[in-house]
């Protein structure tokens, strides 16, 4: 019997056994999770909502079960066939012909993921319902973006939203309000996935209905899956509507672009990706790879961690993903309905306030690049990627250096460099309410460089800052820099208080 046994299998004979004992504590874990999941279906007495449940829950079985493969087989990841794109797997976006003529526009749908709440910034609620500008949350900047496309061209372009069971309610009482606006508001819910216990691997609910706190949302990758199962996916397709345009709902800077729609129906391209030149602060940013021949997304998590440093790299990894993405809508009919996505398995750890220890499998929408036809990245400016993450971000596109025209925002052309200043505020600002406290009226930034800003600080009005700043406050001191003072090139540390009198 030995000699039929491969060479490393003799010499290794445990290696054989763990092997053996890992596929079949998957098995066992797979097939006792499958029986936890009919008991939670079998709980619901609506027959329509039960086979909603199931469709749910079988495309979270055949997530977990991914998930067990990988964790026995270990990563599938050869770092040797990692090669950096090729020409025609990127495009620079200045090699793109400009659109003279918006005729496709009447075949597009424009997404956003809002599925996110606004916690990082210290907000309860949808992230999309935060105020960024003149008054107006991401979710109206968007809306107008849509209106006035629509006003311009003639032409009838959707609006649709991915909520998440975080975000729904909230999200439908603000979209009221665009009753009256001459635009189709579509939304629906992604998927909720029940949260694992890390160390049985059991679903934590013990209903369908129970503690939201057991579920969770799994991430945009699952969007594919739930615009077919929302029936939001055949409506757009029956109403003549063949791409769609999906972007993160804090990206000010994705909006609809002619250029990169005309290509995408010249190239007959499935699926695009809009990348961008990576700088040092994008070093943990998702980059597209060729991997045996395809485009493929690599996330970091993916990285082995021998290989970090490499990943991290401006030299050979000189692009990120923007997650602007534009798919075609029969494409994505096609590979769901076929089953063929097949995304990275994200593993999420989480700890929650009981202490008990769990996690989410979560994928990537940009991960779905691989399985569709012609697809590629095209390079764009960097203006194409304005996120609003953290308050830093926030003072950048509250200031001056960017002007609101039809909900776009576009760079103040008095900068003379084109480039984003580096911003970096501390602990202080890091609430939404805090940092507006601290600011009688967003300073003028048009020259400035670099900012970093820690401690208790605050700013008058009309304060100009220029070059390089630092502003640092040590424990117990507190800054108060006077209205109008013109800060260039500056290091201010200690305490300075202005006194009313």
């Amino acid at each position: 019997m030995n000699s039929l046994q491969p060479n490393s299998e003799r010499r290794h004979p445990h290696t054989s056994s763990m092997r053996d004992f890992q596929q079949t504590s998957s098995s066992l874990a797979a097939k006792t999770m499958r029986v936890e999941l009919n008991k939670l279906a079998h709980a619901i007495q609506d027959m329509k909502q039960r086979k909603a449940f199931e469709n749910e829950m079988d495309n979270f079985f055949a997530l977990f079960t991914r998930y067990l493969s990988e964790k026995s087989k270990g990563t599938k990841l050869n770092w040797d066939k990692v090669n950096s794109p090729s020409p025609e797997q990127i495009i620079p976006y200045a090699n793109l012909p400009v659109c003279e003529n918006p005729q496709h526009l009447n075949k597009l749908a424009v997404l956003k993921l809002n599925g996110g709440l606004g916690t990082t910034m210290g907000c309860i609620g949808p992230k999309s319902a935060i105020e960024v500008r003149d008054g107006m949350t991401f979710l109206d900047l968007s809306v107008r973006q849509i209106e006035y496309l629509n006003s311009r061209y003639d032409v009838n372009v959707p609006f649709i939203l991915m909520n998440s069971f975080n975000t729904d309610d909230d999200t439908m009482r603000i979209v009221q309000k665009y009753g009256g606006h001459k635009i189709d508001i579509l939304a629906f819910n992604q998927s909720r996935y029940p949260r694992i216990n890390k160390e049985s691997l059991l679903p934590m609910p013990r209903s369908p209905s129970g503690d939201i706190s057991q579920w969770y949302p799994p991430g945009h990758g699952d969007l594919f899956e739930s615009m077919l199962n929302s029936g939001i996916l055949d409506r757009l397709i029956a109403e003549g509507k063949e791409y769609i345009f999906v972007s993160n709902v804090d990206n000010l800077g994705a909006v609809v672009d002619l250029n990169i729609l005309q290509h995408m129906v010249d190239s007959d391209a499935e699926f695009i990706m809009e990348v961008t030149d990576k700088t040092k602060a994008d070093i943990k940013g998702g980059t597209l790879i060729d991997y045996e021949g395809t485009v493929r997304l690599l996330e970091v998590a993916q990285v082995p961690s021998e290989h970090m440093e490499d990943f991290k790299s401006i030299n050979k990894f000189k692009i990120f993903n923007t997650n602007n993405l534009w798919i075609n809508l029969k494409a994505i009919k096609r590979v769901t309905e076929e089953k063929e996505l097949n995304m990275e398995v994200i593993v999420n750890n989480k700890t929650l306030e009981s202490g008990e220890k769990v996690i989410q499998l979560e994928t990537a929408v940009g991960a779905a690049i691989k399985h569709f036809k012609n697809a590629h990245g095209v390079n764009v400016p960097r203006s194409r990627f304005l996120p609003v993450k953290s308050t830093s971000d926030l003072f950048l596109v509250t200031s001056d250096l960017y002007s609101l025209n039809h909900g776009e925002l576009m760079m103040n052309p008095k900068r003379l460099f084109q480039t984003v200043p580096l911003v970096k505020l501390g602990d202080e600002f890091k609430k939404v309410s805090n940092f507006l406290a601290r600011f009688q009226s967003p300073p003028h930034i048009l020259e400035l460089d670099h900012l970093t800003v820690t401690g208790d600080v605050t700013f008058g009005a009309g304060v100009q800052l220029k070059g390089t700043v630092i502003i640092v406050a040590t424990y117990g001191a507190r800054i108060d820099i006077p209205p109008n003072s013109v800060l260039e090139n500056k290091v201010v540390s200690g305490n300075l208080r202005i006194l009313e009198h």
